[in-house]
């Protein structure tokens, strides 16, 4: 006899290649022994009438089943190498933009900035600040990219085929802004510490020094004195990172390239992967520039408010002070971040992400 395939709960036409693959699916879920079992049983009966049941897909030839425990720990760990290396390779660009923020007379420009830097600090103090920034960001990345993946999945769950379908930019902005709210209580306190190292020349040398220099100061409560403002930055920064980017690959495969995404070579794809990510992080950094100069006025200055820094820095330096080079940064960040991710999640051998359209159940039976 044979035993039949496992199957989960899960929104597949999210991932299928088209309509006749929907049917096809569903026809089988609901023709499995599992539903054939669940009629006998009350209990099951009502768990399948909320939703049916599809066999998970998976790469051919590899042991990664989709939303198996084992797939979020790969997006989990996906994510720490995509955000914790990505953020410390860009250390020397973030610290000239962070000065540029906080001391503008001073800082007036990326290359005077630079200039003035190896002046006064050395090569190596492009690089200060490297550990809390590798340290948070990784921490900030398994959440934002594990919870992401795992929120897509449940807002598509309570929506059901036909509205996840309809609706999926509300699903990645939703689920996007789920995980961000986790990712930035990981990410906090290392990014208060990051930006008083990085704009308080002898303050610290790094982490190790840092942290407790930075608690004695201003308390345990200080590390999260900036968490609104830096939710203020994040959460809009993730809903568009993620939405923009699931759209702009599924318009690359639809107009761009003319075989289906599943013909394509994995170079190809993660390419698309890169080059949706770099124009998603532009979008990004217009977004949440006036939230981030926030947050590095805030995590300099001991005591200081949001009334404060509006004050200081005006309306409208909130939205341009340190623009320029934030736009080149995240661009560059945000499509290396997304081929990283990609890049693990084709070596563990799950598919790349995005680039497929959803199709409601509905239309396709109609079809």
């Amino acid at each position: 006899m044979e035993t039949p395939k496992t199957s989960s709960l899960i929104p597949s036409f999210l991932y299928s290649s088209s309509p006749r693959s929907i049917l096809r699916d569903s026809n089988a879920a609901f023709s499995s022994p599992i539903l054939e079992k669940s009629r006998s049983s009350p209990a099951a009966t009502m768990v399948s009438r909320k939703s049916f049941l599809i066999a998970s897909p998976t790469e051919p030839g590899k042991g990664i089943e989709m939303y198996s425990p084992a797939f979020y720990a790969a997006c989990t760990f996906g994510g720490v190498l995509s955000c914790g290396l990505t953020h410390m390779t860009v250390t020397p660009l973030d610290l000239v933009k962070c000065n540029m923020q906080i001391d503008p007379a001073k800082y007036k420009s990326i290359s005077s900035g630079f200039g003035i830097l190896l002046k006064e600090q050395g090569v190596k103090g492009f690089f200060r600040g490297w550990v809390p920034t590798l340290l948070g960001y990784s921490a900030q990345g398994a959440c934002k990219f594990g919870f992401y993946e795992f929120f897509k999945k449940y807002y598509s769950d309570l929506a059901g085929p036909e509205f996840a379908a309809k609706y999926k930019t509300l699903i990645y902005l939703a689920g996007s802004a789920s995980a961000e709210v986790i990712a930035d209580v990981a990410l906090c306190p290392f990014e208060a510490v990051k930006v008083r190292v990085q704009t308080q020349p002898g303050f610290a040398r790094g982490m190790s020094d840092g942290f407790p220099k930075f608690v004695k100061s201003e308390g345990y409560g200080g590390l999260y004195k900036g968490l609104a403002p830096l939710w203020g930055r994040q959460i809009p920064y993730t809903m568009m990172k993620f939405a923009s980017f699931e759209t702009i690959v599924e318009m690359i495969y639809k107009y761009a390239i003319p075989n289906p995404k599943h013909e394509c070579s994995k170079g190809l794809q993660l390419g698309v992967s890169f080059a949706g990510g770099y124009v998603a992080g532009v979008f990004c950094a217009i977004v949440s520039h006036p939230a981030d100069n926030l947050v590095s006025f805030l995590n300099n200055a001991k005591g200081a408010t949001v009334g404060d820094a509006v004050k200081k820095i005006g309306m409208v330096g909130l939205f341009t002070r340190g623009l320029p080079l934030r736009i080149v940064m995240i661009g560059t960040l945000t499509g290396a971040q997304w081929g990283l991710y990609d890049a693990f999640k084709v070596f563990v051998g799950l598919p790349t992400t995005g680039g497929v359209t959803p199709a409601p159940v509905i239309a396709a039976a109609e079809a």
